[in-house]
């Protein structure tokens, strides 16, 4: 133990590893002790019905990506915020998602409102970090380039020049849906991502898909539906998929 002690010693402190800050300013992670990734290749469609949906993201001003999970929904949606993103087509990136429990109550979460959002924004981040590397990302959640919230503060907003990503909308209501489509601004896209089949709602609550198929006919509105052979997960996930 000694020995240990004047080993640590000898080292000055500012050489001595420490885990850098977490990206999203909460706590601590070890990203930055990862090998830096910068994804330079477009993200390709792997079926037929993910090239819909990237058409579509590309097209319309708000389009519905419905699905089982696995299919890509919201990889898609992110990859295509962030190629806006730095093609300069937008300003900002915003990525929400309900902070809605999958079955289980975990109660009052400990620390700030930030760490009791993160276990449900964690997904997005992971995303995001996947196509951006995390000292990127963390710059750009830094000078407000790219911003993620819960569905509780997009109310009052209105969204200019901007690529905004609705994840896991099944868990929203149609008040909340009607809300957040209801924030699109100018020089903007909407991406709203979900499984109608996969509610952690009460039964009849979710508003995903009547409110999907409601403005389908709206112009302007695509609606991609993605089905089990486009799972991109292990190949047990499609064939579960079949019979649960």
């Amino acid at each position: 133990m000694a020995k240990r002690s004047a080993r640590l010693a000898a080292v000055p402190k500012e050489e001595i590893p420490v885990d850098p800050p977490h990206p999203l300013g909460i706590g601590w992670d070890n990203i930055d002790r990862q090998r830096e990734q910068r994804f330079v290749r477009r993200v390709k469609p792997m079926s037929a019905h993910q090239k819909e949906l990237m058409d579509a993201m590309r097209e319309h001003n708000l389009t519905f990506a419905l699905g089982p999970a696995g299919t890509g929904k919201t990889y898609l949606a992110i990859a295509a915020a962030v190629t806006a993103l730095e093609e300069d087509r937008v300003a900002r990136i915003i990525l929400s998602r309900p902070a809605v429990e999958a079955g289980e109550n975990l109660g009052y979460l400990p620390g700030t409102m930030e760490d009791k959002l993160l276990p449900y924004l964690r997904p997005l981040y992971d995303a995001l970090s996947d196509r951006l590397g995390g000292k990127r990302l963390k710059t750009l959640i830094g000078n407000g380039s790219i911003e993620i919230a819960p569905i509780a503060y997009m109310r009052g907003r209105t969204f200019n020049n901007a690529f905004i990503v609705i994840d896991e909308a099944q868990n929203c209501t149609y008040g909340q849906i009607k809300m957040l489509l209801t924030r699109l601004g100018w020089h903007s896209t909407m991406v709203v991502t979900g499984d109608p089949d996969q509610t952690d709602l009460l039964p009849g609550v979710s508003g995903l898909a009547d409110i999907a198929q409601r403005v389908e006919r709206v112009p302007g509105v695509a609606s991609v539906w993605l089905d089990d052979h486009d799972v991109v997960r292990h190949p047990l996930v499609a064939s579960m998929l079949s019979v649960l």
